[in-house]
């Protein structure tokens, strides 16, 4: 099996999923009230794609568990589809993501959102919807170091919810600008999740953990030598695990697959849905439908180059992506408008350490959710 119908193997596979996960929690979902934790069992949880991980993140998770060496520790490793908050493949499968994790040292990976068919402001939602469901104690993040971030970490830790706009930041619970201009990716994702955690009220005072990026780790070198197949010239970047299931998976014809997508739908989708139909994808408007629609017009697309083309430029550098990530899926807005409702309803367990470790994160979450182990 060559990568290209490895990853439509994965795309069918994961709408099936999708699909009996999003109609199982319609039936059986209940609004749940009751947001109080009476266990005695900490958790630290960890969203991060690990797409691979490298030094940093796996020194993110020593420091969390050095400072709660006797809580859980469980990552939520995306998701459903393999495509990232940027709407790019992720150069392994999370399967294959979750055996690293625990191999370096995590107790538990769950699969968190499809992070690709969601906009940014719905994918934060959703995972701290997860972060609420696991009644977690404690949240490492990675950050950029700076002396403006240094006050708003202060005001996250004393619970304040900070609301990034457009070339300011806001503390939304003194209604004060503490700065004006743009922040780091990673710091601005900090912010993010207080707004989300906000909206469900969830409250994160001193659960956060920051722990300063390690320098030296380029995600794009580790790509381009996972795409050479040289990841010798990138061994100082990457724990031990990490090369040695990437290795693996490489000689396997299952990665790297960040550079690959399933084309033919992508194109089929873009040449073929009607104009309601593409309005009604999530995170599409009318004017890219209607973009699309006169551009086949004059010729059909054969190409992805010629779709990403005449796509207009959106908030961010990496709305095109997302654009390609919903026409592969051809998920509707309503659908992801009721899955963020339900959502996590289903926890779906990857990977997890030994069956005591199980046992501790099974009676730590809410009671009412289905736990789904490694697919059953």
């Amino acid at each position: 099996m060559d990568l290209n119908d490895f990853v439509i193997k994965i795309q069918k596979e994961d709408k099936k999923t999708f699909n009996k996960d999003f109609n199982y929690a319609l039936k059986n979902y209940q609004e749940d009230k009751d947001t109080t934790d009476n266990n005695n069992i900490k958790l630290i949880a960890d969203f991060t794609e690990y797409s691979p991980l490298h030094n940093g993140h796996y020194h993110c998770m020593k420091v969390a568990k050095e400072k709660h060496p006797d809580a859980l520790f469980v990552a939520i490793v995306p998701g459903l589809f393999e495509r990232n908050g940027r709407g790019q493949p992720y150069i392994l499968s999370r399967h294959a993501r979750s055996e690293i994790a625990i191999n370096v040292g995590a107790d538990i990976c769950v699969e968190g959102p499809p992070m690709g068919i969601m906009g940014s402001g719905q994918y934060s939602l959703c995972l701290a919807k997860m972060f609420q469901t696991l009644n977690t104690n404690y949240i490492p993040r990675g950050y950029n170091p700076s002396e403006e971030f240094d006050e708003i970490i202060k005001r996250i830790i004393q619970g304040h919810t900070i609301k990034p706009k457009p070339y300011k930041i806001v503390d939304y619970t003194l209604h004060e600008t503490i700065l004006k201009g743009k922040l780091a990716e990673d710091n601005y994702v900090i912010c993010s999740f207080t707004k989300s955690f906000n909206k469900i009220g969830f409250d994160f005072k001193d659960k956060f953990i920051f722990v300063p990026r390690v320098p030296g780790v380029s995600g794009t070198k580790i790509r381009e030598a996972s795409s050479n197949n040289n990841l010798k010239s990138v061994e100082h970047m990457l724990p031990e695990e990490t090369i040695k299931i990437l290795q693996r998976e490489i000689e396997k014809n299952q990665a790297p697959l960040h550079m690959t997508r399933n084309t033919e739908e992508i194109i089929n989708n873009a040449n073929n849905l009607s104009y309601d139909e593409l309005t009604g994808l999530n995170f599409f408007t009318s004017e890219i439908a209607q973009k699309i629609i006169d551009e086949r017009e004059r010729k059909p697309f054969t190409e992805i180059s010629e779709i990403l083309k005449i796509l207009p430029y959106g908030f961010s550098s990496h709305f095109k992506h997302r654009v390609l990530s919903i026409l592969e899926t051809k998920i509707n807005s309503d659908i992801i408008s009721d899955y963020i409702k339900t959502y996590p309803f289903n926890i779906r367990v990857l990977n997890y350490k030994n069956e005591h470790v199980l046992e501790d994160f099974k009676s730590k979450i809410k009671q009412d959710r289905r736990i789904i182990i490694n697919g059953n």
